[in-house]
Order: structure tokens, then sequence, then C-alpha cells
């Protein structure tokens, strides 16, 4: 465990101060909880090493936050060590609760994490996870280690979708299913459902992301953030078929789902919606319909998450929202600017494998202007053209 500086609380409020933020402010500039900050100012919680790094970094601190918290564990030699404390004894409550927060730094990691770094964390991590089915433990003991392989294992999926490693994604959202199935836990299932959608919604298959996207909404816990994501997910299919009324009404439907939704303590975290992105998700979503309001949309959503134009604290969201400004400026007929900007979110080096299309579908846009800017965009373009298998 980390070792928290008393500090530290004290020390945040100072900075806040300094800088005249409310608690409210700060966490939207955060993307935290108000009451989470609020705890942490109060030492009613501890930060964690990552957490203290962000907050350096948005209060502009110079790691005085950071400084007070000691570095993360190595997580996987953590897991070596635990194995063998473990192995032919009890599935302890202590070890499955060390798991289930391995499980959310894992999926907190994916928003800044390249896929080919994470996948190995996150095998090794299975692999332990599978290993401790041979302890002994209590049925509601296994059915957490269950639920823990089944979060481990969507992501891997995820991760391997990423990489355009389609058939090994396939294998592992099977066994995310089943292992949701066994661990009676229909939020899982269901995101095995959205990250199917989404991946047939790039390979093109748009009717097959569509059922895949209301199968998933169906089975969600209502209001749960697999719920959103996959409406998130209808309405951007919806764009790509050119359905102005079902896009809008996708919409409308996740406006309400997400109208006074708090922001979670990790916003970052992979399967936990935060609200903060929905205009990033509308701006994607309406640029892809070719709706007139999607460039100031757009525009609005970038400058949010990234309004000191070094990629922000979620570089790839920031990368993915200059393809959508991108594509609306051609719509727009600015192939200039669109030239630019789309440039700008390839040589971030932050548009993975599985999202190339969008910026090829820029490529081929500005194609058809004819104009001088295209010939500069596929030069970068080119340069960073990721490998396939």
């Amino acid at each position: 465990m980390s070792h928290v500086d008393p500090r530290f609380g004290a020390q945040l409020r100072a900075l806040r101060t300094k800088h005249g933020l409310s608690l409210r402010a700060l966490g939207q500039l955060a993307h935290r909880g108000k009451s989470h900050l609020h705890d942490l100012e109060s030492g009613a919680k501890a930060p964690t090493p990552e957490t203290a790094r962000h907050l350096d970094e948005v209060l502009r601190a110079d790691g005085t936050l950071a400084r007070l918290v000691d570095q993360p564990v190595d997580h996987d030699a953590e897991a070596s060590e635990l194995l063998a404390r473990v192995r032919a004894t009890d599935v302890s409550a202590e070890t499955l609760a060390r798991i289930e927060a391995s499980v959310d730094d894992l999926a907190s990691a994916y928003a800044t994490t390249r896929p080919v770094d994470l996948l190995p964390r996150v095998r090794r991590q299975l692999a332990y996870v599978g290993r401790l089915f041979d302890g002994r433990g209590t049925l509601a003991q296994r059915r957490r280690l269950v639920v823990a392989g089944g979060w481990l294992t969507v992501l891997r999926a995820t991760v391997h979708i990423d990489l355009l490693q389609r058939s090994a994604a396939g294998a592992h959202l099977g066994t995310a299913m089943a292992l949701a199935e066994h661990g009676e836990h229909p939020e899982i299932q269901a995101w095995c459902l959205e990250t199917q959608a989404w991946d047939w919604l790039t390979r093109g298959d748009y009717q097959r992301a569509i059922d895949l996207s209301q199968q998933a909404q169906r089975l969600a816990p209502p209001g749960s953030s697999a719920h959103i994501q996959a409406t998130a997910q209808e309405a951007r299919v919806w764009a790509r078929l050119g359905d102005v009324r079902l896009t809008r009404d996708a919409l409308d439907r996740l406006a309400r789902l997400t109208a006074n939704l708090p922001v979670p303590e990790r916003a970052e975290h992979h399967y936990r919606y935060d609200p903060t992105k929905a205009l990033a998700y509308t701006a994607t979503t309406l640029s892809w319909a070719g709706d007139p309001a999607a460039e100031q949309i757009a525009r609005t959503a970038l400058a949010e998450l990234d309004p000191r134009g070094d990629g922000g604290d979620r570089p790839r969201r920031s990368a993915s929202a200059r393809l959508d400004l991108a594509m609306a400026l051609l719509a727009a007929d600015q192939p200039d600017e669109a030239s630019a900007v789309a440039a700008d979110a390839v040589r971030s080096g932050r548009v993975v494998s599985s999202n190339w299309w969008r910026a090829r579908e820029v490529l081929r846009r500005l194609e058809l202007t004819g104009t001088a800017e295209t010939a500069a965009f596929r030069e970068v373009y080119e340069a960073h053209r990721p490998e396939t298998r």
C-alpha cells in the first residue's frame, strides 16, 4: 500500500485556493468528483499516486503533491508474491480486494497506455486470477474471482481489437460472456455486446452493430455505464447509416441518461461512464452524420479535452476529437484547416490501429476536394500508418 503524508490534504487545499478554484471548479478541470476532492482534502480518503500526479498537472504544482505520496507498487511483483502466499490456501478477502483494485487500475490505464504495452499487463493479471481458482474459497469469494476475471477478459478483448487482432478478440469476448453469465453479472455481458458493436461498426457492418448495441441496452442494468455507452454506440451507428432522425433520437436518450450524472471518482476508468465525454461523443456522431452543428460542437469538445494543445489528460480522446473536427470542416468546405487538424491527430501517435479508418476516411474526403492540402496530409498519413497483422 502507498503511504500518504498527512500534509497532503492541506497542501491540495492551499494550491486550489491559490488558483481561486472551488471544489466544483477543480473537479471539472481534473475530471474528478467534488465529493472525492473534498475527501482528499479532509483526509477521509487517500489519493493514489496517479491522482496526485494528475492534480499536480492541473494545478501546475511541479510534483508538489506527488512527492507526498509514495510511488505505485509493482503490480506484477505483487501478484507473484501473493500467488506464493495463497497457493494451496484460502482465497482471502485481502487477495480479492487487491485483485479488484488491480482490475480498476488496468481499466483506468486503458485511456493513456498504448495497447501493445497494456496487453501483457492484462494477460499477467488474468493468468494470476486463473491460478487462484485452484485455491479454496466460499461461493461468494469464487464469484468475486469470476467477476474480476470477466472484467479483465473483456478488457483484454478490447485491447486485441485496438491492435486489429480480431480472432483473439473474438475468443476472449466469448470467454468474458461465459464468465459474466457464470458470475450472474449482466453489466459485463452488456459490455461484451457493446464492444462487439464497436468492432462491427469499424468494419462497416452497421446492421450488426445496431443489433448488438440494442441488445446491450436491453441486457444492461438501467442507467448503468454499459447502458449509457451502448446508447451512445447506437447513435454513432445511425450516423454512419445517414439516418439523422434516429441519430438525434439516440442522442436525446443519451442526454437524458447523462443529465445530472456525477463524474466518477476515476473518470478515466474505461467501464465507468464519464459524463464529461458526452460532448465528444456528440461531436463524433454529428460529424459522421454530416450535421452542420458538428463543427462548433467539435471545436468546443476539443477545447475542453486539450486546452493547452499538448494532448491533454486524455490524449487518445483528443486525437479522435481532432479527426471529428477534420470531418466537420470538410463538410463545411474548409479543407485547409481540416488537413492541418487531422495531421495533428495522426502525428500525436494516439490514433490506435482500430481507429485508423477514421484517418483514412479524412484522406479519402480530402482527395475528393482536389486541393493542395491533400498531398501534405497524405505524407503525414503514410509516415504514421500503423502496421497491420
